[in-house]
């Protein structure tokens, strides 16, 4: 089993930036796609970024690219989303979740999820 935990939410103008981690425990996460999702009020959970286990390949919605970065540290088994420049639209609870291939968007394709982290942009 692994567990995942994400920090670093919070309240931040727009225009500002967050750095959100996700840390697993229970197994190492190191060969596992790692995804981030988020979910506004009312609104379905959409996907926002995937890596690859090597951190070699990354996929962003076209909604966060170039504002958005995805990264992982396999030793610290932790995969960061460093977001930049935000908007009143990012606010939701954002999720990380791992596959165990590099499952880029898809849900239904993601084994694990933690338990998410509230982001709110005040414009």
């Amino acid at each position: 089993q692994v567990q995942l935990v994400e920090s670093g939410g919070g309240l931040v103008q727009a225009g500002g930036s967050l750095r959100l981690s996700c840390a697993a425990s229970g197994r190492t996460v190191s060969s596992y796609g790692m995804g981030w999702f988020r979910q506004a009020p009312g609104k379905e959970r959409e996907f926002v970024a995937a890596i690859n286990w090597s951190g070699s390949r990354t996929y962003y919605a076209d909604s966060v690219k170039g504002r958005f970065t995805i990264s992982r540290v396999n030793a610290k088994n932790t995969v960061y989303l460093q977001m930049n420049n935000l908007k009143p639209e990012d606010t939701a609870v954002y999720y990380c979740a791992a596959a165990p291939f590099y499952a880029i968007a898809r849900t239904n394709d993601y084994d694990y999820w933690g338990q998410g982290t509230q982001v709110t942009v005040s414009s």
